[in-house]
């Protein structure tokens, strides 16, 4: 590799991208390096002499952006030698490898930069990544397990040998570029030249860090990959292998590892044996017996615990059967655990197959008999909890007409939190089905079961669970990733189901009614889940805050973000330690997780001011306690806004995010407050006052003009009297904004003294 040009700055960065055949795929993964938000890079992208316009591609590119650097190979050498070919003029202190067809997440430097100085510039950072097929669904890595961020920043490998078995793919990892220098890693020729650059790259490092983060959209295409396509070449392997274990041979130190490698090998031996399109048929017996050879040669007795967990009972088999050379025992083994795994799926789809016929044959008995106009059924939260808009209109309902039956579908874990006048359906029982086939209303704000037949005279309401920010049921199409669901037919079939859709603003109408187009009628009411809002007292605030634990005269923050679909795991945004340090005693923070982590592990009290709420059962008793609300991109701060109350944003990942998911508007022009990018301006923002300055004030109220026309403390009594109740008028008037009195915080404590603000060109 060149030595930096004396006076010129070396860049953090080296993207290496070699193309071949690519050329359908090649600008979109340019334009991924080049337009991500940390720009401080360079580019080396690599015609390997392909026969396409890949070549004229990257000369395009390299006249526009100086960081662009164009190299063409005089002949085709595959992967491995045209990554060299990038790696001999690359000057950046890490190295970062595409592929021509894949592409960098929006923010994935930025992420990578900044995990790169935590961990204090480790010789490799190990990242996640995203598989998308070529029909555009999302096809799970299932690595966020081995990338938590939990312990040491950075770690050998002996520390977390687990990360041994992530894919050996080079693109799913930076490496310091001075580390590869020492060490001489190079790629080799042929088929699976990541598997000799990998081992040793982790093997030998010394210090290795991970970032649970979608970094990479690995694609899939329709027509495969090299990999996939039936040849000889994937005979390469074994030369590979052979490299690896030369390495190891020369290192007396990473000897240790022989039997952790010799298992990876093992294992991906016999999965490509067991793949039908890969090896010609006339190949397989000589595949078999190298590999045997192999894995007798480089067997090592003993030691074999460096690779958790070990392979179950029937891997273990196979892998020995393969070293003994017992090809014919190996096809009679695998044929046979085929047959269990069939067998066994078979035998639980029969058991459940048997279950689902009666419950179907029930649910059609129930249907032939005459509805039951007094019942009513609610759910919220796919089988949650007492909650939501659901839950409020519930109680309404109840409170306006005391004839009428309601029962809640939930989960048996969740049934302590239904009223007692309600009654508990657990989801796929008798009971349910019966109640889904004989209930006159309908109300929920997620799907129904897909099985439900709704008949002539039940009456479905939808009433959603937030005002979209991000994008939402049909818009999402082009974005696979982020979809919740492909099925978009089968979600216009539920929608078709709908009588009423509940709206909060305009705004939602507007999107709903183009993301989720069908025949139901739009009801502008407002959200019920709001009306505590405007009918709490101070003393029930106050009261709320007792129950919570939180001190009196605390200034309460609520800090509730959204789920990322380019993170697998719960990410964590805020030091809390660091933040409630520099607020000084007068903060308190109640920190709930989005409910798809639920399950995960939870934010510990590590702080006596820190409170973790997120299995508080009511979202709305948490907005009363707290004093100002601290989000991103969570609906939450739609319904916050009606409280009038002050709402910070904090948006260290709008790019990414609006990348990843897609939104309706820009929030940094139209924001409820205050607007923090790094987490030093968010402590700035509240240690200033500038949280609940008259900016502050004067942009949420052009936020609640927008959003909340219809919040009022009435929306759950107009739903109920028009759709329960079958009254068209009068229903209740909206109260003017002008003369709504949301509920007051609790009594404040002394003002925090001013001082400097840091947050200069914060405000749009």
């Amino acid at each position: 590799m060149p030595a930096p040009t004396p006076g010129c700055p070396v860049p953090r960065f080296s993207v290496i991208v070699p193309a071949y055949k690519v050329q359908a795929y090649l600008q979109e993964s340019l334009d991924s390096v080049l337009s991500q938000s940390y720009p401080d890079l360079e580019l080396i992208a690599v015609d390997d002499a392909s026969p396409d316009s890949c070549g004229s591609i990257i000369d395009e590119y390299a006249a526009r952006d100086p960081r662009v650097t164009a190299v063409h190979l005089a002949h085709n050498l595959g992967p491995g030698p045209a990554r060299n070919a990038g790696l001999s003029r690359a000057t950046g202190d890490y190295l970062v490898f595409l592929d021509g067809d894949d592409t960098l997440a929006p923010g994935a430097l930025q992420a990578v930069t900044d995990r790169l100085k935590a961990a204090g510039s480790p010789d490799v950072l190990v990242y996640d990544h995203a598989r998308a097929s070529w029909t555009g669904e999302p096809v799970p890595g299932g690595l966020a397990h081995r990338l938590s961020a939990e312990g040491p920043a950075s770690f050998r490998l002996a520390d977390r040998p687990a990360l041994l078995g992530t894919p050996t793919a080079v693109w799913n990892k930076a490496y310091r570029r001075e580390y590869v220098e020492r060490e001489g890693l190079e790629f080799p020729p042929g088929f699976y030249e990541d598997v000799p650059w990998t081992f040793p790259a982790l093997l030998a490092a010394e210090s290795v860090a991970v970032l649970d983060r979608v970094c990479v959209h690995h694609r899939q295409r329709r027509t495969g990959s090299v990999l996939t396509t039936t040849s000889r070449r994937h005979l390469d392997v074994f030369d590979q292998y052979d490299r690896v274990f030369g390495h190891l041979a020369g290192r007396p130190e990473l000897e240790r590892w022989r039997p952790a490698v010799h298992r990876r090998m093992a294992e991906h031996f016999c999965a490509l044996y067991a793949d039908p399109r890969r090896l010609p048929r006339a190949a397989r017996a000589e595949f078999f017996a190298r590999a045997s050879a192999l894995l007798r040669r480089y067997r090592t007795p003993g030691g074999a615990g460096a690779l958790p967990p070990s392979p179950g009972r029937a891997d273990r088999l196979r892998h020995a059967l393969m070293r003994l050379g017992l090809r014919r025992t190996h096809r009679l083994a695998s044929a046979v655990r085929a047959a269990a795994l069939a067998a066994a799926r078979a035998g639980t789809a029969l058991r459940r197959g048997l279950r689902e016929s009666a419950l179907r044959l029930h649910y059609r008995i129930q249907r032939l008999r005459p509805l039951r106009p007094e019942l009513a059924v609610f759910s919220a939260y796919w089988h949650g909890g007492y909650a939501c808009n659901p839950a409020a209109i519930e109680a309404t309902l109840r409170e306006l007409a005391p004839h009428m039956r309601t029962a809640w579908i939930c989960d048996p874990r969740h049934t302590a939190t239904l009223p007692p006048e309600t009654t508990p359906l657990k989801p796929g029982s008798a009971a349910y089905w019966t109640a889904l086939a004989r209930a006159t209303y309908l109300t929920t704000n997620v799907n129904f079961d897909r099985g439900l037949v709704k008949r002539p005279g039940q009456v479905l309401l939808q009433t959603q669970h937030g005002t979209p920010l991000k994008r939402v049921g049909l818009d999402l199409q082009d974005r696979p990733a982020a979809a919740p669901t492909t099925d978009f037919e089968g979600l216009l079939r539920g929608a078709d189901q709908w009588d009423f859709l509940l709206s909060a603003n305009r705004h939602s109408t507007l999107v709903w009614e183009k993301a989720v187009p069908a025949s139901y009628t739009t009801l502008e009411y407002g959200y019920p889940r709001n009306d505590p809002f405007h009918r709490a007292t101070q003393d029930e605030v106050v009261a709320l805050r007792e129950r919570l634990g939180i001190a009196p005269g605390t200034t309460v923050i609520l800090y509730a973000p959204t789920h990322r679909d380019y993170r697998r795991s719960r990410p964590e945004h805020l030091d809390f330690e660091r933040v409630l340090r520099d607020l000084g005693p007068r903060f308190t923070v109640l920190a709930r997780t989005h409910l798809t982590y639920a399950g995960t592990e939870r934010a510990r009290d590590a702080h006596p001011r820190l409170l973790d709420v997120s299995d508080h059962p009511s979202v709305e008793e948490l907005c009363l306690a707290s004093d100002a609300l601290v989000t991103d991109y969570s609906s939450l701060m739609f319904d916050y806004a009606s409280l009038d109350r002050p709402i910070v944003i904090h948006a260290d990942d709008w790019e990414a995010y609006e990348a990843a998911r897609g939104t309706y508007f820009d929030l940094r022009t139209c924001p409820p407050g205050a607007i923090a990018r790094t987490e030093d301006e968010l402590v700035d923002i509240f240690s200033t006052g500038h949280w609940r300055g008259s900016r502050s004030a004067q942009l949420r109220a052009a936020f609640r003009a927008r959003f909340c026309a219809y919040d009022d403390g009435y929306a759950a009594e107009r739903v109920v009297r028009r759709v329960f109740l079958g009254q068209q008028a009068p229903l209740p008037a909206v109260v003017p904004p002008e003369d709504r009195r949301p509920a007051p915080p609790a009594p404040a404590s002394a003002p925090a003294p001013a001082r400097t603000p840091l947050t200069a060109g914060l405000w749009p």
